[in-house]
């Protein structure tokens, strides 16, 4: 029987979740004798044209070019897999979605007019069908191999739907949000890291993107009540998934207009 093929997409992203699969290391070695990586130019595998059956997608929808491809993606592959925050949500990128972008780009760009970008930053999903999405800032190596294991045998993959805060429980881990009045987003993000930056006394930055029916508000309420600044509190709602419903009414929620912080 001929293995399945796959092939590994790059939008607007930093690489990290390639990267993953190319630190696999030993699972790196089991996937190839599964499938047939027929594109994946990161590991030096160039045929973005190719039929597959598998096309895993990293990245977000932020130029024409961007458009373009992932609709060439979705016509040559039986199934689309996003993967990561920015294929997921739109990522860092989808900051553009509720900052002023064009400020940036003039402070930051001798001459703008070159810049190709989208006014938004949109995820995979908000172009074209998407079968499966991964989250995560990177994708957890576990989940992916699983999906992998899951689509080649014809069932749903089966991904976490709960907390961090419950990842956390699990560990045995103290509370950052209690202990030490952090700003931790896991109330109401999707479990999938293994509570991470909690288990080294950081707060949960939303890696993976929002939980199931997220109470945005409360936690809102509660990080103002510990003293951190509303300001700071809608930053943390979109610092990496900025381009879902829940965190960006949270960020509208909470944040204060510049003109009304100048003195």
């Amino acid at each position: 029987m001929a293995r399945a093929s796959i092939a590994i997409h790059k939008l607007t992203s930093c690489s990290g979740c390639q990267s993953v699969i190319l630190n696999m290391g030993e699972n790196l070695l089991t996937l190839v004798q599964l499938v047939d990586i027929q594109h994946f130019i990161e590991a030096g595998v160039n045929n973005p044209d190719a039929q597959v059956d598998i096309a895993f997608v990293e990245g977000s929808i932020s130029t024409h070019e961007d458009e373009e491809r992932i609709r060439q993606v979705r016509e040559q592959s039986r199934f689309v897999v996003a993967i990561g925050a920015c294929a997921c949500s739109g990522g860092v990128q989808a900051l553009r979605n509720v900052k002023d972008s064009e400020h940036w780009a003039s402070a930051i760009y001798a001459d703008p007019g070159y810049l190709d970008s989208l006014a938004d930053s949109r995820s995979v999903a908000e172009r074209v069908k998407v079968d499966l999405q991964l989250w995560g800032c990177p994708i957890s190596e576990r989940q992916l191999i699983a999906a992998i294991r899951a689509l080649l045998h014809g069932v749903p993959p089966v991904l976490p739907t709960e907390k961090v805060c419950q990842e956390c429980k699990r560990a045995g881990q103290v509370c950052v949000l209690v202990s030490q009045a952090a700003p931790c987003m896991g109330p109401v993000t999707q479990a999938g890291c293994g509570a991470l930056c909690p288990s080294f006394g950081a707060p949960c930055y939303t890696c993976f993107g929002p939980s199931e029916q997220p109470n945005c508000d409360a936690l809102g309420e509660r990080l103002v009540g510990l003293g951190i600044p509303a300001n700071q509190v809608a930053e943390r709602f979109v610092s990496i998934s900025a381009g879902v419903k829940p965190f960006q009414n949270a960020w509208a929620r909470w944040r204060i207009p510049l003109k009304e912080l100048e003195p």
